[in-house]
C-alpha cells in the first residue's frame, strides 16, 4: 500500500510513516478486512465510506501540517483519516461526525488505539467546532456544493483547507484553499474526485442563503 502511494506522488515522509503506522484493517467492517489495504474506498455502513489510501495520504500531505497545528476534520467516518492526522508529530485533531452510530464507534476505536490527541464530537459539521477555533488546517471527507461559511470563519489566516466540492452524483473536484489576510480564500483546483455528499441541516440552510 505504501509503495503504491509513493509511486502516485506522495513524498512527505511523515505522511508515509503515518499511513504505515495506522492499522487500516481495524477501521473497516470485519468482513472487509482482507481488502483493507487495497487502494480503493470501502463501505463502512450508514451510506458512508472509508476513502482509498492514496486519497487519504494526498489530502493529508496537502494540509502541510507542522508541529503544534490544530486540525479540524469534518466527517470522522470510521476514524481512519483522524488517526492518520494524529500520527503527524505535534498535531492535535478535532473531528466531527454527523451519524451518531459512526461517531460513537470511531470514538471508542480511537481511544482503544491510544490516540490521546484526537477529540471526537457528534454533530453537524457545517457549523464546525468554534470552541477550539481558529484551526491551522481543516479537512472535509464529504463533498459540499459550496464551502460552509462557518468553516471559513474558523480557519486561521494562512490556514489550509482541503476538501472535495461538487454536487451529489455530479462532477466533484479536490480543492485546496488558503485563507488570506483579508479573510478570503485563495483556491487551487487539484483534479477530479468522488466523495459521499455533505449532509446536515446546516448545509441545506447554507445553500438557501447562498
Amino acid at each position: 500500500m505504501i509503495e503504491i502511494i509513493r509511486r502516485r506522488g506522495v513524498s512527505d515522509e511523515r505522511v508515509l510513516r503515518a499511513m504505515e503506522a495506522v492499522p487500516r484493517h481495524l477501521f473497516v467492517p470485519p468482513e472487509l478486512r482482507d481488502r483493507a489495504y487495497g487502494d480503493y474506498p470501502l463501505p463502512i455502513g450508514y451510506g458512508q465510506t472509508i476513502s482509498q489510501p492514496y486519497i487519504v495520504a494526498w489530502m493529508t500531505e496537502l494540509l502541510e501540517l507542522q508541529e503544534g497545528d490544530k486540525v479540524l476534520e469534518i466527517g470522522t467516518g470510521s476514524g481512519y483519516q483522524a488517526a492518520v492526522l494524529a500520527e503527524i508529530p505535534g498535531v492535535e485533531v478535532y473531528t466531527i461526525e454527523i451519524v451518531p452510530e459512526l461517531a460513537e464507534q470511531a470514538r471508542k476505536r480511537l481511544e482503544s488505539l491510544g490516540y490521546t490527541n484526537v477529540h471526537c464530537r457528534q454533530g453537524d459539521g457545517y457549523y464546525g467546532w468554534p470552541e477550539y477555533a481558529p484551526y491551522d488546517a481543516i479537512i472535509l471527507t464529504a463533498a459540499p456544493e459550496v464551502i460552509p461559511g462557518p468553516l471559513i470563519e474558523q480557519l486561521a489566516v494562512g490556514g489550509r483547507m482541503v476538501l472535495p466540492i461538487g454536487p451529489p452524483g455530479g462532477f466533484q473536484t479536490l480543492l485546496k484553499s488558503v485563507k488570506q489576510p483579508d479573510g478570503t480564500l485563495k483556491n487551487s483546483v487539484l483534479g477530479g474526485v468522488a466523495f459521499v455528499p455533505f449532509t446536515g441541516e446546516g448545509i441545506r440552510g447554507g445553500k438557501r442563503r447562498r
